[in-house]
């Protein structure tokens, strides 16, 4: 849906959402998994935080974190752990979880520098890991799907990042980029199409597959 709406042909894709973070890219007739997170994803990290705060979840927690973010003045100095091409979000998450009543109260900081902070750190780990994947790919384009690739401050990142790799950067607004039905019907019709068909008797749900185990028929 990703490369349907933005016209991408063949992108590093950062796939971000509440479930999921990988970096990946096409080969083959698969997608393969260059960079992923080896915890919690980064929309889950996001939310949790959202809580400590006492945010709403109206319209979603990701969405107001971003708007506080954007009032944020102080860099707090948050664990920024990146290995290899993963990354943890974990720590981070337990580390701001334990410090934000402390600092808080103490005045240290404000709930929209620690926002801004904890947006910060975390798209900048992940820019890192999408830019050493192009590097990699010999990528010149790089696009943003998941529920968090909504998120303007992402996309200005990651798009610096593209720029100065003279790269583009792909990215669709909430539409296309949360949980939806269309993202959904277009994949079927594609595996329709090339004849990947499944009776409903042996249709099921496996929670667990995973992104490069999808034999993609649709692409050469």
């Amino acid at each position: 849906m990703g490369r349907l709406v933005t016209g991408a042909q063949n992108p590093t894709v950062l796939y971000v959402s509440g479930g999921n973070t990988q970096v990946i890219s096409y080969s083959q007739q698969k997608y393969r998994i260059f960079g992923e997170t080896i915890d919690i994803a980064v929309g889950n990290c996001l939310d949790r935080f959202a809580r400590v705060l006492k945010l709403s979840n109206d319209p979603s927690p990701g969405y107001n974190i971003e708007q506080m973010a954007k009032k944020g003045k102080k860099l707090a100095e948050l664990p920024y752990t990146v290995k290899g091409m993963d990354v943890s979000f974990s720590g981070l998450l337990s580390y701001i979880e334990e410090k934000a009543p402390q600092w808080l109260k103490n005045g240290d900081f404000t709930p929209e520098d620690l926002c801004f902070s904890l947006q910060e750190t975390v798209f900048a780990m992940l820019v890192e890991i999408t830019e050493r994947a192009m590097a990699h790919c010999n990528s010149n384009e790089v696009l943003i799907v998941g529920g968090v690739g909504c998120n303007e401050h992402l996309q200005k990142m990651m798009g610096q990042m593209a720029e100065e790799r003279g790269a583009k950067l792909f990215a669709t607004d909430e539409r296309f980029c949360i949980d939806n039905g269309a993202m959904i019907a277009y994949a079927g019709l594609l595996m329709y199409k090339n004849g990947y068909t499944t009776p409903l008797k042996d249709t099921g749900c496996t929670q667990r597959y995973r992104t490069d185990e999808v034999h993609v028929t649709w692409r050469n």
